[in-house]
């Protein structure tokens, strides 16, 4: 990275898109009205996107950011705004990471006003659209600098950036009532059942390598979210995965639980145990969202024909809770992301004063669900009887 520094790249320039006030005073910020897509930036290539910074104030749920390289007929970038910066549930805190970075003075509050950094390299041959989308049903105030390079040509073997969000509110699983770590929901999963059960991150054609993703959890269990391996599959499915894991922690580079670290390639955006959680000053209605990211730097996971990057939610995939992600790839060519789900299904689950969660059905945003199989049944059967009255 700091190798390039050195290199004088004659042919390269250097220029921005930003926020600036037009009329040279100084309401440097662009507004998006309700339902308004606004473009960003709007870039002929060929050329490279070298970082985005943008402060937000509100909305993190139900504003998007979206990028189109290339007149593809549909965007590779498309998540919501939060999210796509690694700060899930609508929360914000500071961190600093490879890929990322943010600072806000109103850290675990929703919707808080938050500086987002990005440093994604993102080429492009002939165009980059960078748009956001104002879903809500207020105005929104927005700043934003896009700085970018042109470049005399893209080398054939540059990919294009992609990245998009994925939402299972809640998971499927079988037997949220399973204590996690317990001998009933020591289950087995492997084979195909692995295959069609586990929580999807990625799940995209073509040639490319993957580059992490950021995972939140609401913590529905109220103990330990974790324990589910992650199982990648690169160019089809066969048993055992091409890349298999130990446990959801392990994944995200931390070990015995999720740490408050934020750290260059992993770490906790948002920690769970810290009860600064939301604007409630009862203790009992905070707590119990995560947001973990994983980059894989040194380490990309290529594939050549298609990939498949999952994670077991809850060992043997039995707990319910709400799981969001973004995933992070390049692609040889423009790859439409997969459509996030409307705004009214991917706003964050609250708790009450007195700390129950506040569940909406209409708002939720289901898993496909985990059909149970004879084990899942008998474990099922068993812990109830645990609890039985003798």
């Amino acid at each position: 990275m700091f190798d390039d520094l050195t290199r004088i790249r004659r042919g390269h320039r250097s220029l921005r898109c930003s926020s600036w006030d037009r009329e040279g005073r100084n309401s440097d910020w662009f507004v998006a009205k309700p339902g308004e897509t606004v473009v960003m930036a709007d870039i002929a290539g060929p050329g490279k996107i070298t970082h985005i910074w943008t402060a937000q104030h509100a909305r993190l749920r139900e504003v998007l950011i979206k990028i189109t390289w290339d007149d593809a007929a549909a965007p590779s970038v498309i998540a919501p705004i939060g999210d796509f910066f690694c700060m899930g549930h609508g929360l914000v805190n500071d961190f600093d990471s490879a890929f990322f970075s943010s600072s806000t003075n109103m850290p675990y509050q929703f919707n808080g006003s938050t500086a987002f950094n990005c440093y994604i390299p993102m080429p492009f041959a002939k165009r980059a659209k960078i748009e956001l989308v104002n879903e809500s049903q207020q105005d929104h105030w927005f700043w934003f600098y896009v700085d970018y390079e042109t470049v005399p040509e893209m080398p054939e073997d540059t990919g294009y950036f992609h990245a998009e969000f994925r939402r299972a509110y809640p998971f499927g699983g079988w037997g949220p009532e399973v204590g996690v770590n317990t001998a009933e929901a020591n289950i087995v999963n492997v084979e195909r059942e692995a295959w069609d059960n586990n929580y999807v991150i990625l799940e995209t054609k073509g040639c490319g390598q993957y580059i992490g993703c950021n995972l939140s959890v609401t913590n529905f269990s109220g103990t330990w979210w974790g324990e589910g391996d992650d199982m990648i599959w690169v160019d089809g499915y066969k048993w055992p995965p091409d890349l298999h894991g130990t446990g959801s922690e392990d994944y995200l580079s931390h070990a015995w639980g999720m740490q408050d670290t934020r750290y260059w390639r992993c770490g906790s955006t948002i920690w769970e145990h810290d009860r600064r959680t939301g604007t409630n000053t009862d203790w009992r209605a905070q707590g119990g969202y995560q947001t973990s990211y994983v980059f894989h730097v040194e380490n990309p996971i290529r594939f050549e024909k298609e990939i498949k990057a999952t994670i077991e939610v809850g060992h043997g995939n039995h707990l319910a809770s709400d799981v969001c992600s973004v995933a992070y790839w390049y692609a040889a060519k423009p790859t439409r992301a997969k459509t996030p789900p409307p705004v009214a299904k991917r706003m964050p689950v609250k708790r009450d004063t007195a700390g129950n969660w506040i569940i909406d059905k209409k708002a939720q945003c289901p898993g496909k669900g985990v059909k149970l199989n004879a084990e899942m049944k008998a474990m099922k059967k068993k812990w109830a009887d645990r609890f039985k009255k003798k």
